[in-house]
């Protein structure tokens, strides 16, 4: 009696992986400098992983919103306008603490002469838009 012929089965190829774009990331030593500074204790790794994911969870929403905000102008270009309105949303700037207030309180003085225009002798804004 013939057998009714069964086609073989070929495995399949191994198709070489293709690594995925590498997204950059906040460095984790930057992000457990300042943990550290705030938390001013010793922190278990266990708890600095879970920082560490926290943080990147946060800085891609915060990426996502301000991308948001920006399509919705019809712009291509984050603005700092973007980013006030973003920080007003999540209730860090109000009309008692404006932005400025922020900047002043929380950055260091090379970055408030970047940030906050000064009127300079010669009748001239720093920095100039």
């Amino acid at each position: 009696p013939l057998q009714l012929l069964q086609p073989k089965t070929v495995p399949k190829r191994l198709r070489t992986s293709q690594k995925k774009p590498h997204e950059p990331q906040i460095p984790r030593s930057l992000i457990k400098e300042i943990f550290r500074h705030y938390v001013k204790m010793p922190v278990s790794r266990d708890a600095f992983k879970i920082v560490e994911k926290c943080s990147e969870r946060y800085f891609k929403q915060l990426s996502d919103d301000l991308e948001a905000y920006t399509r919705h102008a019809g712009r291509k270009t984050v603005e700092a306008a973007d980013l006030e309105v973003l920080m007003r949303r999540q209730g860090l700037v109000t009309d008692k603490m404006p932005l400025n207030v922020l900047i002043e309180r929380y950055l260091p003085l090379e970055y408030r002469k970047l940030l906050i225009p000064i009127a300079v002798s010669g009748n001239k804004v720093i920095p100039c838009k």
